[in-house]
């Protein structure tokens, strides 16, 4: 099942390998072109208690993995990782990211990422397991021209008491015609979402010790949970994300997530859906961030 369904994820999302040695970016005076020293860490899965199964061991198993998933959100911030060292807080005011996840990563498994710099604002980066496989790929790079960020429509904020329906087409397309919940989510608290074990091997400007900005295992996440909290599912698959920074989120921000469907689909046996997720800032409704989120809501023969 798992050579299956990520052969296929590798072929949705158009990934290839050529072989090509990149090397991380670890610091900010680099040529166009330059390879540099690879980045290396231990995986952490953020979400074994997720209820969305496929991120516990004996779910997983079921369907051919060697254990939970790490999440994708926490991949794609493993593959972003490097463009935050290289460009810091700018990246995360007006960054833009494709992460591409094509095959599992594993807690406590050591990766490398590999990084190019295609120009003074472009960054190519691959995620390489220990064993030398793949697991995803991404795109990086600074936008010139922020000019219309999306506004916030209202949709009405979910309350504590609803139960979201199970996840099929035809809930689909009821949300794409009637609209979704939105959501509220909180950078900060007692214990933030970080995509590391040891917080102090993230940069700086993204150590909650240190004040630090939102991370994109969190802001990327924020897409995952409405979409889950919109339509029930169990097991999914993140497949990938394409965002667009606005502003960087502080420290005890409040942001209301909205969501809209784009697209749902079947094929080769899976069901995609294709959403589109805005992120406001709840105090005046600036929009910080805009993700584009595709996956699979119903893997074959679940």
């Amino acid at each position: 099942m798992k050579k299956n369904l990520f052969t296929l994820l590798a072929a949705f999302v158009g990934f290839t390998s050529n072989g090509q040695t990149i090397e991380s970016i670890i610091g900010s005076d680099i040529a166009q072109g330059e390879k540099m020293k690879s980045w290396t860490a231990e995986a952490l899965n953020t979400a074994q208690d997720s209820s969305n199964k496929i991120h516990g061991d004996e779910l997983a198993k079921q369907y051919g993995f060697q254990g939970g998933l790490v999440p994708g959100v926490t991949i794609s911030a493993y593959l972003i990782h490097p463009a935050i060292e290289l460009w810091k807080e700018e990246w995360l005011n007006n960054g833009y990211a494709d992460c591409r996840i094509t095959s599992p990563l594993y807690d406590k498994e050591l990766f490398t990422v590999d990084a190019e710099v295609v120009d003074e604002n472009k960054l190519n980066t691959t995620l390489v397991k220990s064993n030398g496989s793949v697991s995803a790929n991404a795109t990086m790079s600074l936008s010139n021209d922020l000019s219309n960020p999306p506004t916030r429509r209202g949709d009405e904020l979910v309350d504590d008491n609803f139960a979201p329906p199970e996840a099929s087409f035809e809930v689909w397309k009821k949300l794409e015609s009637e609209g979704c919940k939105a959501f509220r989510f909180n950078w900060g608290g007692k214990d933030p979402l970080v995509y590391l074990k040891d917080s102090s091997l993230l940069p700086d400007l993204l150590q909650p010790d240190l004040g630090g900005m939102a991370n994109l295992s969190f802001l990327l996440g924020c897409s995952n949970w409405i979409l889950a909290g919109n339509a029930y599912m169990n097991p999914w698959v993140h497949l990938q994300t394409v965002s667009q920074n606005y502003r960087a989120v502080s420290m005890e921000t409040d942001l209301i997530a909205e969501m809209s469907v784009n697209k749902f689909y079947e094929k080769k046996g899976h069901e995609f859906i294709d959403v589109d997720v805005n992120l406001f800032d709840q105090k005046d409704n600036s929009c910080v961030m805009t993700i584009n989120l595709v996956a699979i809501f119903k893997l074959r023969g679940s």
